[in-house]
């Protein structure tokens, strides 16, 4: 279990709000499906509080930079967005592995926890890194500037001839 083998199951929300937890220090935010209907707030949302002191978080959010930096998800990279994540390949007995991550941007004061899961399509750090870190990008920025990775996802080809 301690490497994500095993007898866990999550789903793609649960795995977003604990990149929440992360990305807000100890606390994430009941998700909803409509907060409004014409203008009008139908929803409130609920604030969900840790019993983990904020100073544990640091060391976990600075390792999660770093996968982003320099590990196994630097497709997601985007100076200006400080964006930090967690990759996973998820095993499939009957194809090609499936693509994971999950995150948040940017590190400090957070706007957007994200979760992606991309079957069939191999590592995390490739499709599932890159169309989280791009559609974090979108979000925040309302535009993609990292073209060339909005084209590498757009293209599909995540399987890497070894792979096959």
């Amino acid at each position: 279990m301690s490497i994500g083998q095993g007898e866990l199951l999550v789903t793609p929300i649960q795995m977003a709000n604990f990149a929440a937890i992360m990305a807000n220090r100890g606390y994430y935010i009941d998700p909803n499906l409509v907060l409004e209907v014409d203008g009008e707030k139908v929803s409130k949302s609920k604030v969900n509080y840790i019993d983990i002191d904020k100073d544990h978080f640091d060391y976990v959010v600075e390792a999660m930079e770093e996968v982003v930096i320099s590990g196994s998800a630097r497709r997601a990279y985007l100076k200006e967005l400080e964006i930090c994540g967690k990759t996973s390949t998820v095993q499939n007995p009957h194809g090609y592995d499936h693509s994971g991550f999950i995150g948040f941007a940017p590190k400090n004061n957070p706007k957007i926890a994200i979760a992606a899961y991309i079957e069939n399509s191999g590592w995390g750090g490739r499709s599932a890194a890159s169309i989280a870190s791009l559609s974090a990008e979108k979000y925040i920025y309302k535009n993609v500037k990292r073209t060339w990775l909005e084209d590498y996802v757009l293209k599909g080809d995540f399987i890497d001839e070894e792979d096959k």
